[in-house]
């Protein structure tokens, strides 16, 4: 007898059975360009893996609309209606963002066409110059290495029906904010909030992100799997910097490779798989599906929470 689990547990072609009569309505062209970096997307995948789940989602948003005007019509009410929050999490190098850019444009493509936007918690992380003073730089991306106030700020205000909000703009070209820019936020149906950190509680925080997400996706792979990509992503990252000098990836490219490869596989080391182990992991079981990646970078097996 196995142990019981949380978790449902389906393999590929039993996930890609519950895609029901979802339609596909991304193209090949569309496909190639929610590629990640390192991580070629197929029409494949999007068929088995993102159209079920993005028919779940649907299901549940549905849901939610339902328990929204059951609560209305009990209070008598027309307060409007709040964005549908849809988190994503895991480590660096798994492909949050991709899963986050497929699940946007299928959601949005979907019944309703509704509104659906990115937010991806980049840009709540301190500017370089507040880590540097702080003595954070080595900790980027580590709980506090972001500014966690504003965050929950943005998030107490879209739940509470506030509209237009501003979001600060990471980039990861200059691997800073980009002072001046900001995302605009104005009353979608449903946020993606995707980032390192949208499962991580704290030791003395009473207010967490998770409060404020309605459904919950972490992405899983294994760690040697993480540090390939890691590596094959910042090789090609640096390769394409080699002739812009305004880019943060300039200063391997004119490195010695090795050189530029060690210090890589020391970043991977102390930061992001120690931040992996002691923050990002401990989290996944906090989601309610998890899908977990093969060493092909593709998605094997999907867990979701029973309800």
């Amino acid at each position: 007898m196995s142990d019981p689990s949380p978790y449902l547990t389906f393999d590929r072609a039993a996930w890609a059975s519950l895609r029901g009569g979802t339609p596909m309505t991304l193209t090949p062209d569309d496909v190639a360009e929610l590629s990640g970096i390192n991580e070629e997307l197929s029409m494949t995948e999007v068929e088995e893996v993102y159209l079920p789940l993005s028919r779940l989602v649907n299901l549940h948003v549905a849901a939610v609309s339902q328990l929204h005007r059951v609560s209305s019509q009990f209070l008598s009410t027309s307060a409007p209606k709040v964005p549908y929050v849809v988190a994503i999490g895991g480590s660096v190098s798994v492909g949050k963002s991709t899963t986050a850019r497929v699940l946007r444009t299928l959601l949005a493509r979907g019944p309703g066409h509704p509104r659906v936007d990115l937010v991806t918690t980049d840009g709540f992380l301190f500017p370089n110059a507040v880590l540097e003073e702080r003595g954070l730089m080595q900790r980027k991306g580590f709980p506090e290495s972001y500014d966690r106030a504003r965050l929950i700020q943005f998030l107490s205000d879209l739940k509470s029906g506030l509209s237009p909000l501003s979001v600060p703009i990471y980039s990861h070209s200059v691997y800073d904010i980009v002072a001046d820019e900001h995302q605009v936020v104005d009353r979608p149906d449903i946020v993606i909030l995707e980032g390192l950190n949208v499962l991580q509680g704290g030791e003395v925080q009473t207010v967490f992100v998770s409060d404020f997400v309605d459904f919950s996706i972490y992405v899983d792979a294994s760690e040697p799997d993480l540090q390939t990509w890691f590596l094959d992503r910042f090789r090609k990252l640096r390769d394409a910097a080699f002739d812009d000098s305004t880019l943060f990836f300039h200063r391997f490219s004119i490195m010695p490779e090795g050189e530029a490869i060690a210090m890589a596989e020391s970043v991977w080391e102390q930061i992001n798989l120690a931040n992996l182990r002691e923050n990002i992991l401990p989290t996944r079981e906090r989601a309610q599906l998890i899908l977990g990646k093969g060493a092909s970078h593709v998605v094997e097996r999907v867990m979701l929470r029973r309800l």
